[in-house]
């Protein structure tokens, strides 16, 4: 008798459930990824950049942001993304359990451990799932790079690091004042 293996399906996953205390769960090529929580330093950050993001977005009610749920890839890919940003025009891809369709935004903040992921896998996965804008922050380097999808590949389409203010698509008219993201002790 031989023993095999099957790939776990989007609608299956989704089933589990809240994550384990400290651990944040991803589907990924069908089979159940596990990573740490954000640390303290990475966790100001998404702290500040969803206040920043959030304020603006609702100010000029251009749709809504969203934190570390779930979205679907396809059949048997189901990433979370640390913030997630709709159009007004795409909130009907917001689902009851996960987002059903590529974000017009996607934020992921690099921890020592997520490095190759979020530079690597994620922004291939991105890429290829046609998440319009999405932003690498790194909190240990203090930087941010945003890409923009053209022709079904990134471009860079800005960067900043330390104490720079940037401005990034989807968002290229608010000035993002890096200094206020980055834990300073």
């Amino acid at each position: 008798m031989t023993l095999g293996t099957i790939k776990m399906k989007a609608d299956q996953f989704l089933q589990l459930g809240e994550d384990p205390p400290g651990v944040r769960l991803e589907l990924v090529d069908g089979e159940v990824n596990a990573a740490p929580s954000l640390g303290i330093r990475d966790s100001f950050v998404d702290t500040n950049l969803s206040w920043i993001l959030g304020r603006y977005i609702h100010e000029f009610d251009l749709g809504a942001l969203f934190g570390d749920v779930s979205i679907i890839f396809g059949k048997h890919d189901v990433r979370r993304a640390n913030l997630i940003y709709f159009a007004t025009s795409r909130l009907h891809l917001v689902g009851k359990k996960a987002m059903e369709g590529p974000p017009d935004l996607c934020v992921e903040i690099v921890s020592p451990l997520s490095g190759v992921v979020d530079r690597k896998q994620k922004f291939k996965q991105y890429e290829k799932g046609k998440v319009a804008h999405y932003w690498i922050v790194d909190p240990e380097a203090r930087t941010i790079e945003g890409y923009k999808l053209v022709g079904g590949k990134y471009r860079l389409t800005g960067q900043g690091k330390n104490d720079d203010i940037v401005r990034l698509p989807p968002f290229a008219e608010l000035d993002i004042p890096l200094e206020q993201l980055w834990w300073r002790r």
